[in-house]
């Protein structure tokens, strides 16, 4: 009797965002919206782009927040996308089935021949992280770019998603958090990544990884620049540069 080949076991594809050196530069925004305005979930439409009161589908979203006081406050940037839980509470409430996880490696994608915009989904998320496409009326989501990841036609180092690649802080972390030697699994354990609402159960994949404390040695024992005799720019300059 032929035995079966052993099957690979599952994947638990995911991001590590590191919330300490995230600069909001917004690159991974744009990028995200550039690959899948022309891939998997194609088009991303927009509404009035140049006017007063834009609109339209975007899977990834950087905000601001400003948090402590006085010396100890900061601003730290929150990137939000699309968590791809284990309990996936928009699968469960998808009346048609539109909304699915994949075994293989736990991404949560939309069929949209299946999606008829109701919106469930997205009032089901505590993440915000479904987007109704104002043309298309039918939801959209991260895809962690599904058609990037697997596609054996680009060079091997550039199969992540679009925003990892273009992350210029390297801030964003891809990897299969099944894996413990995985390196987004290494960083979760070393910086304490964090689940978002984890009280809800819903077990989200990616993972964020706090701010550090604010060092602040720096500050108090900084010399204060001093302008040479002629006073100026110029003067500041010279003593900066011979420091």
């Amino acid at each position: 009797m032929t035995s079966l080949p052993a099957q690979p076991p599952p994947k638990r594809l995911g991001l590590a965002i590191d919330l300490d050196t995230c600069v909001g530069c917004q690159a991974c925004v744009v990028s995200c919206k550039e690959w899948n305005t022309g891939g998997y979930p194609a088009p991303l439409s927009d509404l009035n782009p140049y006017g007063p009161e834009q609109t339209g589908a975007w899977l990834n979203r950087v905000h601001g927040y400003e948090v402590g006081e006085g010396d100890a406050g900061r601003t730290v940037h929150f990137p939000r996308s699309c968590l791809h839980c284990e309990n996936a509470a928009c699968v469960t409430v998808c009346p048609t089935g539109a909304s699915y996880k994949r075994d293989e490696d736990g991404i949560v994608l939309v069929d949209e021949e299946m999606c008829i915009g109701c919106g469930l989904c997205a009032w089901a998320c505590p993440y915000g992280a479904r987007e109704m496409d104002p043309l298309g009326g039918v939801m959209k989501k991260c895809t962690l770019c599904i058609d990037r990841i697997y596609n054996e036609t680009i060079p091997k180092a550039e199969r992540q998603p679009a925003c990892v690649n273009a992350c210029p802080a390297k801030a964003r972390h891809f990897g299969d958090f099944a894996d413990p030697n995985s390196n987004v699994s290494k960083l979760t354990v070393e910086r304490g990544g964090m689940d978002l609402m984890p009280e809800l159960d819903y077990r989200p994949t990616n993972k964020y990884l706090p701010p550090r404390p604010a060092r602040k040695e720096a500050a108090s024992t900084a010399k204060p620049l001093q302008p040479a005799g002629g006073g100026g720019f110029l003067a500041w300059l010279d003593q900066a540069l011979s420091d």
